[in-house]
């Protein structure tokens, strides 16, 4: 048989139905006594339940003195308790069959599980603990800090950590936020007692909330999350420091070297704004529109036409007290200038000219279909709700979201392009081999020039 024309198999592709009505179960709203905000979801398609515990403190809280302490102190907490060895954890965990992980990021850290609902008395207890009796057992301290000093020497060595810790400093300077990792030094200082200390202060009840979706009833599962959580007691808690941030010069040009290397990683950064502006959506429309989905302009241009690389992304980063926009790509190095001149492009096309209604339609469509999809799941459900509650946006935002991306037009597009993708004060930071990309990087702004470990050269 013969190959069917592009365009006649085009033109047999099915139109798109209506989009389904979200069904959203019952949730339930609580807030203990001692602080603990609870959100509770039932979920009956399988016999399980998710969770996550989160603290509204993450490493921001103490980038100025002790840079990553919350994620190592949220790594620690797993690793025993007064009741429990890390051996012990595991092995409950195993004949449990749940899942449990701990992290932090800038504003939060979390502890999240996941099992069979006959064991949730279980794991929840297990989760209790931890929150309340880590231990910090010195030799699991010791391994803890080797690891991530040996995981820190290889991010030294990755061009897109280097470029994303060089894009943070420039755009928010001595902002906790502009700091993304401690350094080997700073690891090598860390003590158990800042890690006790950071515990006793921001793992707090009323600092923290409990999400969980899944085959319970919300009211019989409250009653569990109060026996077992009730008793836990309170304190305050001191919030982020929020300093001035640096003025950002006109567009500017950071190059970090890293000797050898055979491509170059681009990361071009504006500061934006948080998912509780008003302009949230409009920004999200848009940046999906620029480069933030896989048909977007920017993958067309440099992936689909240009060749210059694989996977060129842009997106939008709301943090709790400011945001950035960004937009990545690995390229060759011959093609440093060409691929930048193709993304300021696509950034002043975004600016100046008015989306088509077939592009806008795709990309609303895209949006809400993404964000039905992440309800599906357990995990997905629990996360949309821990967002919109830890940044206390609409009781109804969920709700609400996909009418609210259709009712986005052409002009709300523009409008959010023009304000957030400002190409004339645009930083960008290359990091590759000076000598192959010196050059074609000077011609796109004034240039500093840093080494691996962040010193100017």
């Amino acid at each position: 048989m013969g190959s069917v024309p592009r365009s006649e198999l085009q033109s047999t592709v099915p139109a798109l139905t209506p989009a389904r009505p979200v069904i959203w179960p019952p949730r339930v709203h609580r807030t203990l006594s001692n602080g603990l905000e609870v959100v509770l979801v039932e979920s009956h398609t399988i016999p399980k339940f998710t969770g996550e515990l989160f603290f509204r403190s993450g490493n921001a809280v103490t980038a100025a003195k002790a840079p990553g302490l919350a994620d190592m102190t949220a790594t620690m907490v797993r690793t025993g308790t007064t009741e429990r060895t890390s051996r012990e954890i595991e092995e409950d965990l195993r004949r449990m069959g749940s899942d449990l992980s701990s992290g932090a990021g800038a504003d939060t850290s979390v502890v999240s599980f996941a099992g069979l609902v006959d064991f949730s008395n279980d794991l929840l207890g297990l989760v209790s603990e931890l929150a309340r009796q880590a231990s910090f057992p010195a030799d699991e301290f010791e391994r803890e800090r080797r690891q991530l000093v040996e995981t820190l020497r290889i991010e030294r060595t990755t061009p897109g950590f280097l470029a994303s810790e060089r894009l943070r400093r420039v755009l928010f300077g001595a902002h906790p936020y502009g700091t993304i990792s401690p350094t080997e030094e700073q690891v090598a200082g860390y003590r158990i007692e800042q890690l006790k200390e950071y515990y006793r202060q921001y793992y707090r009840p009323g600092n923290a909330l409990l999400v969980m979706v899944g085959d319970f009833a919300p009211q019989a599962m409250l009653g569990q999350i109060e026996k077992i959580f009730g008793a836990w007691s309170s304190g305050p808690v001191e919030g982020a420091p929020d300093p001035a941030l640096p003025e950002l010069p006109a567009r500017r040009v950071y190059l970090v070297h890293l000797p050898g290397s055979v491509q170059t990683q681009i990361v071009i950064g504006n500061r934006a704004i948080t998912r509780k502006h008003p302009d949230w959506l409009r920004l999200t429309l848009a940046n999906s529109i620029y480069g933030g989905a896989f048909n977007s302009r920017l993958v067309m241009n440099i992936r689909e036409d240009k060749g210059y690389t694989y996977s060129p992304r842009s997106g939008a980063h709301p943090l709790r007290q400011h945001g950035f926009f960004s937009i990545g790509a690995a390229v060759r190095n011959d093609v440093v200038a060409a691929a930048l001149t193709e993304i300021f492009y696509e950034i002043d096309r975004m600016r100046s000219t008015p989306v088509g209604e077939e592009e806008l339609d795709d990309a609303r469509n895209y949006l809400t279909g993404i964000f039905s999809l992440g309800l599906a799941t357990q995990d997905g459900l629990a996360g949309q709700l821990a967002t919109s509650t830890l940044e206390k946006l609409p009781e109804d935002y969920l709700e609400t979201y996909r009418e609210r991306v259709l009712k986005l037009t052409s002009a709300d597009v523009l409008d959010a392009a023009q304000k957030y993708f400002d190409s004339a004060h645009a930083q960008i930071v290359i990091v590759g081999d000076r000598a192959q990309i010196e050059s074609q990087a000077a011609q796109f702004g004034d240039l500093e020039v840093y080494d691996a470990q962040g010193n100017r050269i």
